[in-house]
C-alpha cells in the first residue's frame, strides 16, 4: 500500500510516518507539508526526525503526487483536512482523516466524498478508547436513564477544539443509546448556582502542559458511582490505528468507514 502522510512535522504526522516507515505492507512515497515551511524539500524522514532518511520527498502540493498513492493519512487541522477531503474525492483516493473540531455541515461534506472513495474518519484511533466507548454504550443501554452522566475530558495546552472530538464521539454514543440528541441534551461547564438538569450530559473540559489525552465518563447514582477512564501516556497508540486504519482500507469500495470497522466492534 503506498500512502502519503500530511503534515509529516507535525505531532501526529511524526509519529505516524514512524510507525508507517516500520511496517511491511505500507510504502511511504510523500509527506505533504504547508507552503512556506522550511523542511519542504526535505527527505520525509528527516523532516519526520526519525533519525534516517527514507528516499521520500516532502513537498507543498498534494496533486502532484496524489495520483501514485493508495491512501492519505491527514492528523492536521480542520483548514488543510478539507482541502485535503477535495482533491481525494477528485483524484478517487482513499482516506483515512482524524482531524477533529469540524463542523455539522463540514462532516456532511466527508459523508459525501465516501460515495465516491473509501472513506475512515475517526476522532481517535486508539483501539483502548474505541472498546471504552463499547462499554459506555452498554452501560447507558442497561442503567443510563436512572443515572447522572457527565464527561471529563484533559489534553494539552496547544489542543484548540474543546470538548475533544473523542469525547463528543462518547456523547453521541451515550445520546444516541437513550434515544435522544446530544445537540439537545449536551451541557458545557458550571458556574454560579446551577442545579444539574436530569437526563443531560455535562462536558468538562481541561488543557493544561502536555498532557496527551485523558477520558472519563462519570455514571453517577444514589450511593454510588461507575467511572469508566482511558488514558494514553504518548500518542502513539494514536499512530499505531491510523495505519491499522489505513491497511483496513486496501481492498475497501467507496463508503464511510468508522474504526468500529477496523475493530469489528459491532
Amino acid at each position: 500500500m503506498k500512502v502519503i502522510v500530511i503534515g509529516p512535522r507535525g505531532k501526529m504526522g511524526k509519529l505516524i510516518t514512524q510507525t508507517a516507515a516500520s511496517r511491511e505492507d505500507m510504502q511511504l512515497i510523500a509527506g505533504i507539508g504547508p507552503k512556506g515551511r522550511d523542511y519542504i524539500g526535505q527527505d520525509l524522514g528527516t523532516a519526520a526526525m526519525l533519525g534516517r532518511t527514507l528516499d521520500v520527498p516532502v513537498v507543498d502540493n498534494l496533486e502532484s503526487v496524489i495520483d501514485d498513492c493508495d491512501v492519505i493519512i491527514d492528523f492536521t487541522t480542520r483548514e488543510m483536512s478539507m482541502k485535503v477531503l477535495e482533491l481525494s474525492a477528485a483524484h478517487k483516493k482513499a482516506l483515512v482523516c482524524g482531524t477533529t473540531g469540524f463542523s455539522e455541515e463540514e462532516m456532511q461534506r466527508f459523508h459525501k466524498a465516501s460515495e465516491e472513495i473509501p472513506m475512515l474518519y475517526a476522532a481517535n484511533t486508539s483501539k483502548l478508547v474505541n472498546i471504552m466507548n463499547k462499554l459506555i454504550e452498554t452501560v447507558t443501554l442497561a442503567v443510563g436513564n436512572d443515572l447522572d452522566i457527565e464527561i471529563l475530558e484533559m489534553h494539552d495546552q496547544w489542543k484548540k477544539d474543546a470538548p475533544s472530538g473523542t469525547s463528543k464521539e462518547m456523547g453521541e454514543i451515550i445520546a444516541h443509546a437513550l434515544g435522544k440528541e446530544l445537540s439537545d441534551i449536551a451541557r458545557y461547564g458550571r458556574e454560579g448556582e446551577v442545579p444539574r438538569e436530569k437526563g443531560t450530559i455535562a462536558y468538562h473540559s481541561l488543557r493544561a502542559g502536555n498532557i496527551p489525552s485523558s477520558h472519563t465518563v462519570y455514571f453517577g447514582g444514589m450511593g454510588e458511582r461507575l467511572e469508566i477512564t482511558h488514558h494514553s501516556y504518548n500518542w502513539e497508540c494514536f499512530a499505531r490505528g491510523a495505519c491499522d486504519c489505513a491497511a483496513y482500507l486496501a481492498d475497501k469500495k467507496p463508503g464511510f468507514y468508522t474504526i468500529k470497522n477496523v475493530l469489528n466492534l459491532s
